[in-house]
């Protein structure tokens, strides 16, 4: 079961962990950002803009957020195209996370959500505490891909370890 106390770390976690890759990206050229570098959305900015979709669509789902841009997984890497636009979403976005985890209530991570899964084309039930714990590490997954794509392409983004966040 997840907590509060590990909601809240963890949404206080991505913003951490945004703002270092962002930053490291901040570097690089445009064209640099958006080259293919092998990986499932391609680039960068490609992997940056899915994993802001991502976070828009589950937070949709949890709190009624507005929807993403995007209309599909296979749209969300190129969602938003202009890299100042992108980063400034994930500032707002960022901040919607960790409001949301703030007035978040423990009850409310022992019940169910049901959704419609364009993934697989249904309703789809399962514990809201597991779906919170799969936002978190879906976007953990492609920051490690970026983390890497931003180390070849010489950035130097921050340490990722959760234990040496500030304030913990």
């Amino acid at each position: 079961m997840m907590s509060l106390v590990q909601v809240r770390t963890l949404a206080r976690y991505n913003r951490w962990q945004n703002q270092s890759l962002y930053t490291a990206a901040d570097g690089l050229t445009d064209e640099a950002r958006k080259s293919d570098r092998g990986a499932f959305f391609k680039s960068i900015h490609g992997t940056l803009c899915h994993i802001l979709f991502g976070d828009q669509i589950w937070l949709h789902r949890f709190a009624g957020t507005p929807a993403p841009k995007a209309r599909s997984i296979a749209d969300s890497a190129t969602a938003i195209t202009d890299w100042v636009e992108l980063r400034a979403e994930r500032v707002r976005f960022d901040q919607v996370i960790i409001d949301w985890a703030e007035r978040l209530d423990a009850a409310w991570l022992d019940g169910e959500l049901t959704w419609y899964s364009g993934v697989y084309n249904r309703d789809v039930t399962k514990p809201r505490w597991l779906l919170v714990t799969h936002l978190f590490n879906h976007q953990t997954h492609h920051r490690g891909q970026v983390h890497a794509m931003l180390t070849a392409a010489g950035a130097r983004p921050e340490d990722t370890d959760l234990c040496f966040m500030p304030g913990v």
